[in-house]
């Protein structure tokens, strides 16, 4: 079923705003892919605060045009999966992880800064650990000097116990 257009306009401008609210959009080919499948993949998505949807193409074309992701308007062909997100690489690692289990998912390019990604740098965007992982280990190395200072102090005063029991 087409869309008139008004609906088209309504698509165009919904687009634009999640655009001007993302960091990284990707673009990945779905073809084949299974609803219950695709169900979890959105399902996980959401979870992530990804927002996945299919897209005409040239919809999508204009909807960008003029943002930082007019970039990959040359690689908006095909059946294609559009992934927003507000995080830099919530996009990237969740259509990567899912890329992994199901080979029908095929990961095409993105756009991070105002960069054109391929699918490589896509799959490496994703690599990197997320905001929450990368607060945890800036935790355990500032909290590392003081369990050790602790340790050597509980381990003084165990000796220092020991002295005076002997």
């Amino acid at each position: 079923m087409s869309l008139n257009r008004t609906e088209k306009q309504a698509v165009v401008t919904h687009v634009t705003a999640l655009a001007g609210k993302a960091q990284t959009l990707v673009l990945a080919e779905y073809r084949g892919i299974d609803v219950e499948p695709m169900t979890r993949l959105r399902a996980q998505a959401r979870s992530q605060g990804v927002h996945l949807q299919v897209l005409k193409n040239t919809l999508a074309r204009r909807a960008v045009q003029g943002t930082s992701f007019q970039v990959l308007a040359e690689d908006m062909s095909g059946p294609l999966l559009y992934s927003f997100s507000e995080d830099a690489i919530a996009a990237a690692k969740v259509l990567a992880d899912f890329a992994r289990t199901n080979d029908k998912l095929v990961l095409r390019a993105g756009a991070f800064n105002g960069k054109r990604l391929d699918a490589e740098g896509v799959k490496q965007l994703a690599a990197i650990p997320s905001r929450e992982e990368l607060l945890a280990r800036l935790l355990g190395v500032m909290q590392a000097p003081l369990t050790g200072f602790v340790a050597a102090l509980a381990a003084l005063a165990k000796k220092n116990e020991e002295a005076a029991a002997a």
